[in-house]
């Protein structure tokens, strides 16, 4: 027993270095974890006393227990079941395919990460770049929202900046769940995006396997009361215009509903409107190829970001114009109808979403301009926009009678600058191929008027 034993240098450094992981593995690494969990408990409850929706457990749960749950589901298990007699393909082998489902689908939801970070970085990217204005009852509509509901902001796609204008509107309320596309599953965007509670999507998914694991979530998170973000066009709108709904995550939701037990539902619309779409060209030129193969570039990505830094240190102009967001009246699923279908559900919310559509200026010049040349003179200018302003955006006018003709002479100089509209003696001029950038714009306003004119088609 007291006996030495010789043993070469490497072997002895070898049992060393596997005593200490496993020492680490089961007692240090535990204890570490838990001092960690207990101050971010702490944290989430001090942060939880400033929001008007507290942070959901559902959303605050370990990553491996919510995939657990989730492919552990019945129905999930029915859909293995099935999955595996109709491919002729053993149980467990499905029972992996669903597990891979559930580890894309399911994020990892950081409380740090959404308002230590996120937060941050919206709030600051949203007022460098656009001139942020909201409906002065957005946070009345909030307001009216019951306290035992889940909350869904149901809202138009217009840019990629959607995401960073409503997670910042939105931050004094709750942290936002997105469903985010296949855009975002690249490295280093992957972690992030999970982290701030974003959960992805396959747009383009058919099987039945992955659509009950992706239902499952979805219903299981509306049930626990996760605020969740939902793009019913599912897409970014390619000529300006709202595209027609999808009805998947809609219909997930109104499947797991139920009117008697479990939680309302309140679906709140958001609309969303810019003097500048950060991607206009990128989309036009799809739309005008039938397609939806965005051809940006990362580096036009860094060279724009180059240039506009440059701009700033150089006392020039930032912004982009008028970013503008508008809620409508909350809608209850509850109170909705008996038996609501997706797709009249879907479409009620669209056109809810049309009738709060915020007006911005750069839409109203680009109907203007599209009619003919427009006169440079302040009295010329405001004339043409008031004639383009009816009684039906009173409520939905962005900027105030007495600030438009500020506003829109330095639209129209940001338009000159992008080589859309040029000056002459006493006129603005639309380039001819600018045209369909105009026409981009004003469709975003096009469905205020009773007859879509030659300038809104």
């Amino acid at each position: 027993m007291m006996q030495t034993v010789e043993i070469p240098l490497w072997l002895f450094v070898l049992i060393v270095l596997f005593a200490a992981v496993t020492a680490l593995s089961h007692f240090l690494l535990p204890s570490v974890r838990w001092f960690f969990r207990r101050r971010l408990e702490r944290a989430v409850k001090r942060l939880n006393t400033r929001l008007t929706r507290p942070i959901e457990p559902f959303k605050l749960a370990r990553r491996y227990d919510m995939i657990q749950r989730l492919i552990y589901d019945p129905e999930v298990t029915q859909a293995i079941v099935n999955h595996a007699n109709r491919n002729d393909v053993p149980e467990n082998v499905a029972f992996e395919k669903a597990r891979r489902y559930a580890r894309e689908i399911v994020p990892s939801f950081s409380a740090f990460a959404y308002f230590g970070f996120a937060m941050r970085v919206a709030r600051w990217l949203g007022n460098t770049l656009y001139d942020l204005r909201t409906a002065p009852d957005n946070e009345e509509r909030l307001a009216k929202l019951s306290p035992d509901a889940t909350v869904i902001f149901i809202m138009n796609h217009r840019s990629n900046m959607d995401y960073v204008l409503v997670t910042y509107l939105a931050s004094r309320s709750s942290a936002l769940s997105y469903a985010v596309g296949e855009w975002a599953r690249v490295w280093p965007l992957t972690r992030l995006i999970k982290s701030l509670g974003a959960y992805f999507i396959r747009r383009k998914a058919r099987g039945a396997l992955y659509r009950r694991v992706l239902a499952r979530y979805v219903q299981m998170a509306t049930a626990a009361g996760v605020t969740q973000a939902v793009f019913p066009e599912g897409g970014l709108s390619l000529n300006g215009r709202l595209m027609p709904p999808k009805m998947g995550l809609l219909s997930y939701v109104l499947e797991g509903f139920n009117p008697v037990e479990g939680r309302d539902v309140m679906f709140v619309p958001v609309a969303i409107n810019y003097d500048r779409v950060l991607e206009d060209r990128v989309l036009i030129a799809a739309n005008e190829r039938g397609d939806r193969k965005f051809g940006g570039k990362v580096s036009v990505v860094f060279k724009f970001i180059l240039r506009r830094t440059w701009h700033r240190i150089c006392g020039k102009p930032f912004q982009f114009g008028t970013a503008a967001v508008t809620f409508g009246d909350p809608v209850s699923l509850r109170g909705y109808a008996e038996t609501p279908s997706a797709e009249e559900l879907a479409v009620d919310l669209m056109k809810r979403i049309e009738d709060v559509m915020p007006v911005v200026v750069v839409p109203l010049l680009s109907r203007v301009l599209l009619v003919g040349d427009l006169a440079a003179d302040e009295v010329g200018l405001i004339s043409a926009l008031n004639a383009q302003i009816i009684n039906t955006m009173d409520e939905t006018m962005s900027v105030p009678a007495d600030q438009l003709s500020e506003v829109a002479n330095q639209a129209l100089l940001q338009l000159e600058e992008r080589q859309i509209v040029e000056r002459l003696t006493d006129t603005w001029r639309v380039l001819p191929e600018s045209e369909a950038v105009l026409r981009f714009y004003a469709n975003s306003i096009a469905h205020y008027y009773p007859e879509n004119d030659a300038a809104a088609e």
